[in-house]
């Protein structure tokens, strides 16, 4: 019964071995390259070297007031008021009112951020959201601070 025993045990050990390594199938590891990023990728933080322009998507809505305010009600209904604040002036998310942004405060980086999330906190917003909410979002934030801002705080 013993010999049994361990003659089970060694298959188990030796079929782990097989599916943990994979030139035991006799397939070379896959080491292809990582896939390329998607077209609306923006670089987000400082980019070392000489300054490149690159070339970034308009947002759609920039001008467009009524866009803001859906994309204002779009900011109430998905709760940003719950990290950003209410009008956006920060609470455990940062403020988007400031004229300084960690990862950038073009239209595109903006859209990058709401729609791929960033570190410490910022989800990913890209599954929940159409582009075209993101836009409107988007043209709500670039909206702070300005005679184009719907709702703007009272005080």
């Amino acid at each position: 019964m013993k010999d049994h025993a361990r003659i089970d045990l060694s298959r188990v050990v030796g079929l782990l071995i097989c599916v943990l390594a994979p030139s035991c199938a006799g397939q070379p590891p896959d080491v292809s390259s990582p896939a390329e990023p998607p077209a609306m990728a923006v670089a987000v933080g400082p980019i070392p070297g000489p300054v490149k322009t690159a070339e970034e998507k308009p947002n759609p809505f920039a001008t467009d007031r009524s866009a803001a305010g859906q994309g204002r009600k779009l900011f109430v209904q998905f709760n940003c008021s719950g990290c950003h604040g209410g009008r956006a002036g920060g609470g455990m998310g940062p403020s988007l009112r400031d004229v300084d942004w960690m990862y950038g405060s073009s239209e595109a980086q903006i859209f990058s951020t709401i729609a791929q999330g960033r570190a410490h906190g910022m989800p990913s917003w890209q599954s929940k959201l159409t582009n075209t909410q993101i836009w409107m979002l988007v043209a709500y934030i670039k909206s702070l601070r300005t005679r184009m801002e719907p709702q703007p705080p009272t005080s």
